[in-house]
């Protein structure tokens, strides 16, 4: 069975760089951050040892995943430099970078480009009244700057992947201004390749206090993107966030087609491991559907990438299950 035929789920098969984990919001929901000044970041000679060590494990994607050095940092420069360079080792060990490191500048995202075949930015909710509370100290998270990141990435012909984060404080209301946004923007540029929908899960680390989103509610946010979003657009869920087989298969059903990125550890939600992709698969055959991996950017896309990254894509393209 192939990644587009209509009883396939989609995954990649994923492993994640953190090139630090400092950073200069502090959303009350986080459980990856730490304060700036307090990590040490990533070195090359250590990511190179660590995509060594996974060349022989069935890893295609390479996410590339920050927090935020503040863009009036003096470390900004090298900060981007460091995620540049991670991009580009990534390429000469034979994997497909996709990087996700909050809002960018256009000459960020134009250089970044040159070294990534897909990029990705939550959009999370279009409502600024969270400015108010969850983010209330999270300047990043302003719903215009990540917008504009969005019609940066449609302008630059950037494969891009955003998404909504559910159980921060917003309304059913929220969902569908932000669901219509994204679908605005993607009219305008076609570049949107998936939308996650991605349920607030309690970690250890958060200040926020309550519960996460309600998973019962899932399958309805799914049933309402589908309706709102062009057919184009792939629907991700999490897997390891939604803790029933019957709730997955039920979101399945409803229209979600991806489980996206699966890999040793789930960086934004470490409470929370990726299943085994065995039994990932196995799950989803209890409800007549078929697990597939997919490249971090889809097929319609790769004629946007610099000439060596399509030859980096094809080749790849020529190893998955027809």
């Amino acid at each position: 069975m192939t990644p587009d035929s209509p009883l396939s789920i989609t995954y990649s098969p994923a492993y994640t760089l953190v090139p630090t984990y400092e950073c200069f919001n502090r959303c009350t929901y986080c459980n990856f951050r730490v304060d700036p000044g307090q990590d040490d970041w990533l070195t090359l000679t250590q990511a190179e040892q660590l995509l060594q060590a996974i060349r022989s494990q069935g890893v295609i994607e390479i996410l590339i995943l920050s927090g935020e050095v503040h863009p009036r940092s003096a470390r900004r420069s090298a900060w981007l430099e460091r995620i540049y360079a991670l991009g580009e080792l990534a390429l000469q060990f034979g994997f497909l970078p996709h990087t996700n490191v909050g809002p960018l500048q256009y000459q960020e995202m134009a250089r970044l480009r040159q070294v990534n075949v897909s990029m990705g930015l939550m959009l999370e909710q279009m409502t600024p009244a969270l400015l108010k509370t969850v983010h209330r100290a999270a300047p990043s998270k302003d719903p215009a700057w990540r917008l504009q990141q969005l019609q940066w990435a449609g302008e630059l012909r950037i494969p891009f992947t955003t998404g909504l984060l559910l159980g921060i404080g917003e309304t059913a209301a929220d969902w569908v201004e932000t669901l219509e946004t994204i679908a605005q923007v993607h009219q305008q540029w076609g570049h949107i390749q998936e939308v996650i929908l991605q349920p607030h899960s309690p970690g250890t680390t958060q200040s926020m206090q309550g519960e996460g989103f309600p998973i019962a509610q899932l399958v309805q946010v799914v049933t309402i993107a589908r309706q709102i979003l062009p057919p184009e657009i792939t629907l991700q869920i999490p897997p390891n966030l939604i803790p029933s087989a019957s709730q997955l298969l039920d979101c399945l059903t409803a229209g979600a087609r991806d489980l996206g990125g699966i890999g040793p550890k789930d960086e934004v939600n470490p409470n929370y491991p990726h299943p085994h992709d065995a039994a990932l698969a196995y799950t989803l055959q209890q409800g007549g559907w078929q697990l597939c991996p997919r490249l971090p950017i889809y097929p319609q896309y790769d004629a946007w990438l610099p000439v060596s990254l399509q030859t980096a894509v094809h080749q790849w393209r020529d190893r998955l299950p027809r």
